[in-house]
């Protein structure tokens, strides 16, 4: 049985880095896993997602799009829930052709 890298399975099917494609993909994935850790917050707090909502001023469905990755939600919308949660949020910035930064 081979092994394979997923580097390797994702440069063949979605594309090598740098590419559109890959780029697209590298996006949806980045949001999907922003939408993924602001459920699991609102979850380990106990909160609703219309709890959530009103602690951070918008409706419910908008916390229900941000979960499930289905807007692209504002940067201060973001940070607002995440202070209801009362979360620390980490941010990784990568510069291209150097290795990434931590802020």
């Amino acid at each position: 049985m081979k092994f394979y890298a997923l580097d390797e399975v994702v440069d063949e099917h979605i594309g090598p880095v740098g590419t559109p494609k890959r780029d697209a993909f590298e996006e949806e994935l980045r949001l999907d896993l922003l939408g993924k850790a602001i459920k699991e917050a609102r979850l380990q707090r106990n909160l609703t997602q219309q709890q959530l909502g009103e602690l951070v001023g918008v409706q419910k469905a908008q916390i229900s799009k941000l979960e499930n990755s289905i807007t692209d939600a504002r940067f201060d919308t973001v940070m607002k829930v995440f202070k209801a949660l009362n979360a620390k949020v980490n941010f990784s910035v990568e510069l291209l052709n150097q290795n990434s930064v931590v802020v």
